[in-house]
């Protein structure tokens, strides 16, 4: 072996099993990640009708008539809602629901592990049981089932627009699938916390429950609250199958609660099949997404050390 080769290998080889278990995920996210964002970025300058290797280029003529579409800017209005919607609930339930488990002196790997399940639950499955079985729009639902008990109206849960009932539907799916991540990740900050900090505020006379959260568990998890919000964020942005499936019938999706990516898709993907447009969106959701991650990254001071 040569020397060249040798040190391309490293000592006892390390370097080649490196590239043998590491090599075939890099080779994995290059080819179905890096270069379809690539492509969707040079896709965004040319008039892509119908093919995917387009030939006259318009420059920013694409990210010009999508900032101008009202389709496209009241879908960022829907998303606005879904996040004013799914951000402070899932925070207050994950949150909640890692106090409990916390506290609990038996059977915690059980509650922990039930809450978590979910997570693994497809999101078009889960839409599909939510919409198939318990908001169904006829009697046999079972929210219409509860309904029918106390002697109320039943509800067409996903064609109601006024009141737009179709928001308990959606919010409520994703508050099942997503709680229970958000969980484990405040419970991981809570069994950071030093118990010497408990013992203290007890010695200085703090009243246990919401004095002590309020001014030592809660600010401990300063951290964990902010990775939460942004990872919250950033999964309302990325926002589809939910909706796709919940709202989308044999006539098409209707008008309303339409958010980013189901617009993007009709475009992409729809009767036109504007790959250009749809690609100029895409980037500029992308760079939606990363803006509000810098905007609340600075502003919760995420990384900055702490006193």
């Amino acid at each position: 072996m040569s020397a060249r080769t040798a040190s391309l290998l490293g000592p006892q080889r390390r370097n080649l099993w490196f590239w043998v278990f590491v090599g075939p995920f890099a080779i994995g996210l290059t080819l179905f990640t890096y270069v379809p964002l690539l492509w969707s970025v040079y896709l965004s300058f040319f008039d892509a009708h119908n093919t995917v290797n387009p030939t006259e280029f318009i420059g920013l003529d694409n990210y010009t008539a999508m900032l101008q579409d009202g389709a496209f800017l009241s879908s960022l209005g829907t998303f606005l809602l879904f996040t004013a919607f799914i951000v402070p609930a899932t925070f207050g339930l994950s949150l909640s629901l890692a106090l409990m488990v916390n506290r609990l002196r038996f059977a915690q790997a059980f509650f922990r592990s039930v809450f978590f399940l979910p997570t693994a639950c497809s999101y078009v499955v889960a839409s599909l049981i939510w919409k198939l079985s318990l908001f169904n729009g006829v009697r046999f639902g079972l929210a219409n089932t509860v309904l029918d008990w106390f002697g109320l109206d039943q509800t067409a849960w996903l064609s109601t627009t006024s009141p737009p009932w179709y928001w308990l539907v959606i919010v409520t799916v994703r508050l099942w699938l997503q709680a229970g991540f958000y969980m484990i990740l405040f419970l991981a900050g809570l069994q950071r916390i030093s118990p010497q900090l408990y013992e203290a505020a007890a010695v200085d006379g703090a009243r246990p429950g919401w004095q002590v959260f309020r001014h030592i568990t809660f600010p401990q998890l300063r951290a964990t609250s902010v990775a939460v919000v942004l990872l919250l964020v950033i999964n309302a942005f990325q926002a589809f199958d939910e909706f796709y499936n919940l709202l989308s019938d044999a006539r098409g999706y209707p008008p309303y609660a339409r958010p980013p990516l189901v617009y993007l898709y009709y475009t992409a993907l729809g009767r036109d099949q504007n790959l250009g447009l749809g690609s100029a969106g895409a980037v500029i959701l992308a760079l939606l997404i990363a803006l509000a991650t810098v905007v609340q990254a600075r502003w919760f001071g995420l990384g900055r050390k702490e006193d």
